[in-house]
């Protein structure tokens, strides 16, 4: 049987990232998305509703949330999602929570915080960071110019 656990998010950062670094030195961030959803209730009259999700970005992706974002500014996630389970120390329950890890992750908007996504400095283009591509071929050098051109040719 075929499995699929893909979660794809645009939504507006609701604090600052946190980052935190393993003993290994591996960074992790954390920081929570708020995702809109706009509807039109049984009255006919338009609705919003807002979701917030628990984020996780590990290494540089996680380095460069943390570096480049602050509460507000809209953000790009794709990744998968994970369940937490724990025991409270103070109650004996049993907990858990529903968080994504992010796996890649695209700047949008401007840079400046704003959600409007035009203007400022970036002109609203979206960055994307995922695992380094790999070196290409070698470009291959012009062709040296030819000094003895026929100029009898037909064409």
């Amino acid at each position: 049987m075929a499995n699929l656990n893909k979660v794809m998010l645009i939504g507006n950062l609701t604090r600052d990232p946190e980052l935190r670094v393993t003993p290994k030195g591996t960074a992790i961030c954390t920081f929570s998305l708020a995702v809109n959803r706009k509807f039109k209730d049984e009255s006919g009259g338009e609705r919003e509703e807002v979701t917030y999700v628990d984020i996780e970005a590990w290494g540089k992706a996680g380095e460069n949330i943390s570096k480049y974002c602050t509460k507000g500014r809209p953000l790009f996630v794709e990744g998968r999602l994970r369940l937490d389970q724990w025991e409270d120390k103070n109650t004996k329950e049993k907990r858990s929570r529903m968080k994504v890890v992010c796996e890649n992750f695209q700047f949008l908007g401007s840079g400046r915080g704003d959600a409007g996504g035009g203007g400022g400095e970036g002109g609203g283009e979206g960055r994307s960071y995922s695992p380094a591509p790999r070196a290409s071929a070698p470009s291959r050098p012009a062709p040296a110019a030819q000094e003895n051109l026929d100029e009898d040719v037909p064409f």
